[in-house]
């Protein structure tokens, strides 16, 4: 009784400090310039949940996805391409790792329309991105290919899942929100003070911070103490 006491006390405390430090990012710092403590209160923001989810014996691969997620919030909170490069590397391999946990978990079936749903707007995603990402044209399209595989995954998952479900659709719209700002069509403005730039960047991040928080709770509750 004394350990479960303490192991609640302890989620909630990592619970409220996710709370706290994304509130704080989004309203302090989501759309300012590259700094350290920006760095920090982003990273620390689902960090939080990734030690909550642990506590709460989450599958260790969501764990490792949520874990993986924060290490790509940090990347990507740096300046420059190999920082950006190193931040969809990591936010791949998280998806990777929640699809590889909710296919275990899941029924074998998965729910075909929105299924269909999704892969046709994975495949809309290139006719739409290619002529925006350049250079970056192949680790986009990887990073796709990964996102689009952890929706399907958890596609499969039962009813009682629906939870996970829900996050993995936030984290799918919220990238597709943000690559908006980071891929705008050829020709238009990349400044980051516009404000319809601004509004997208933090819905994006509610959407993203949201969709990893149903992931790591949705999972713990539906999927948890397993492997």
């Amino acid at each position: 009784m004394h350990d479960q006491t303490l192991a609640g006390n302890l989620v909630t405390a990592l619970l409220s400090l996710g709370v706290g430090f994304a509130a704080v990012y989004l309203l302090q710092w989501c759309t300012r310039p590259v700094s350290w403590p920006r760095s920090g209160v982003k990273t620390l923001a689902t960090l939080c949940l990734a030690g909550a989810a642990a506590t709460l014996g989450a599958p260790l691969l969501v764990t490792l996805g949520l874990a993986l997620g924060a290490a790509g919030d940090f990347a990507l909170s740096r300046p420059g391409r190999r920082a950006f490069l190193a931040g969809m590397a990591l936010f791949a391999l998280g998806h990777l790792a929640y699809a590889a946990a909710f296919l275990r978990a899941g029924l074998g079936d998965i729910l075909l329309l929105p299924a269909v749903a999704v892969a046709a707007l994975a495949l809309s995603t290139e006719i739409w991105l290619r002529p925006r990402t350049g250079a970056l044209k192949w680790p986009v399209r990887g990073y796709v290919v990964a996102i689009t595989a952890m929706m399907l995954a958890a596609l499969t998952l039962p009813d009682r899942a629906l939870a996970v479900i829900l996050g993995a659709a936030l984290f799918l719209g919220s990238d597709l929100l943000l690559s908006t700002v980071l891929f705008p069509r050829p020709g238009a403005s990349r400044a980051p003070s516009t404000r319809l730039s601004r509004l997208a960047s933090r819905m994006a991040w509610v959407g993203y911070w949201a969709g990893q928080a149903l992931i790591a709770l949705g999972a713990a509750a539906a999927l948890g103490m397993r492997p």
